[in-house]
């Protein structure tokens, strides 16, 4: 019976132990768009043998490992002091964040003790747990339109497994405003000021899968330098 991709569902829980399955549920569910998944991405290592005769050389796959590229709208959870659902990526993307009750969640980078989380995404009955990820992000906000972060995320491969979809509930991901003069404040850098048409704010992590003997495997937050475009628009008399 062919696969229903229209029927995929993606969850996401922050881990408690790196690369330990952090068992996302129904109500982990996160609202995504734009999903693009590379199933198993590898190294190719090519045997290269020498033989009397012509054809190729077999094949061998090191590091494997899983890419989850996805957009989620750039909204709050809708209630203040609750984070949005999809706080354990912004975690994961070497953000630490801090919950004032019933006023505010904040979000801030960090350079050491990094998050990690456990991805699970279900096609029509077949699940992949992708653990250990960790990645980076880019925000993107254009005039009329809806505001995004592009997730691109990097975890442990683990077996596929025959599991029906749980049921889900969608919640915590308020419905988005547009980009727009009256939805968004006025725009400043530094000391000037301007008619904003759009921006782009790339986190810019550079992360490394590292598969060592005798070690865990790892996902890696190894630098990151942020930068943005802005887009603005001035009228001349």
């Amino acid at each position: 019976m062919p696969l229903l991709r229209r029927k995929t569902l993606i969850l996401a829980k922050t881990e408690t132990t790196y690369g330990t399955n952090s068992t996302p549920a129904g109500s982990d569910a996160v609202l995504v768009r734009n999903l693009d998944i590379t199933p198993i991405e590898a190294d190719v290592v090519n045997r290269d043998l020498i033989r009397p005769y012509y054809g190729n050389s077999d094949q061998l796959l090191a590091n494997p490992r899983v890419r989850v590229t996805c957009e989620v709208e750039l909204a709050g959870s809708g209630t203040a002091g609750t984070a949005p659902r999809y706080d354990a990526l912004l975690k994961a993307c070497g953000l630490a964040s801090t919950v004032v009750a019933s006023t505010s969640v904040t979000y801030a980078p960090v350079s050491s003790s990094f998050s990690s989380c456990t991805i699970v995404y279900n096609i029509d009955g077949v699940q992949h747990a992708v653990t250990g990820a960790r990645g980076t992000f880019t925000m993107n906000c254009q005039l009329g339109q809806i505001p995004t972060l592009q997730f691109e995320m990097t975890g442990v491969y683990n077996t596929p497994t025959d599991t029906a979809q749980p049921a889900v509930t969608y919640a915590a991901q308020a419905t988005p405003l547009i980009f727009r003069d009256g939805n968004t404040s006025a725009f400043s850098f530094f000391a000037y000021s301007g008619c904003l048409m759009s921006v782009n704010m790339q986190l810019s992590n550079s992360v490394v899968y590292r598969e060592l003997v005798g070690c865990t495997k790892q996902v890696l937050i190894t630098d990151r330098k942020p930068r943005s475009e802005e887009h603005t628009s001035e009228l001349q008399s």
